[in-house]
């Protein structure tokens, strides 16, 4: 019998609003992935994880979250927490499918949410939801693999 495990590992660390914040997560997320021999995510990761504490930083007034998991082997997880539940317009759309056909409607001179369009483009999966409770706002997620 053939059985698949799942890796199991997640890791969070608070973020304070900072414009350094970025730099740590990455450096952070570098350190994990080169601890759990997945390496290899970490320039997309890096990316996508940059962009996302990036937006919190910007968008809201108090602390974020970063979230890193394990979600199959070679691939990862990312999320980021911050208390605005606004969720921007490029998680509200739902991801192209590939292909030359495929036009692209986004407003490249718009001057905000160009970060966010190429978390839409590099990440393999995303998606955002507003959270309510103790931890309210909202969570931005991406998903990367080889």
């Amino acid at each position: 019998m053939d059985a698949t495990v799942t890796p199991s590992w997640a890791y969070t660390l608070r973020l304070p609003h900072d414009p350094r914040a970025a730099g740590i997560a990455r450096s952070t997320l570098r350190a994990v992935l080169r601890g759990h021999g997945m390496a290899r995510l970490t320039d997309t990761a890096e990316l996508l994880t940059s962009e996302l504490v990036s937006n919190a930083y910007r968008h809201s007034r108090g602390p974020c979250a970063l979230r890193v998991r394990a979600m199959a082997p070679e691939r990862v997880r990312v999320g980021v927490w911050d208390a605005n539940p606004a969720i921007p317009a490029p998680f509200t759309k739902a991801p192209a499918p590939p292909g030359p056909d495929v036009e692209d409607t986004d407003d490249t001179d718009a001057e905000d949410g160009r970060g966010l369009l190429l978390v839409r483009l590099c990440a393999e999966r995303y998606g955002a939801y507003r959270l309510d409770g103790a931890h309210r706002g909202k969570l931005l997620w991406v998903e990367c693999g080889p």
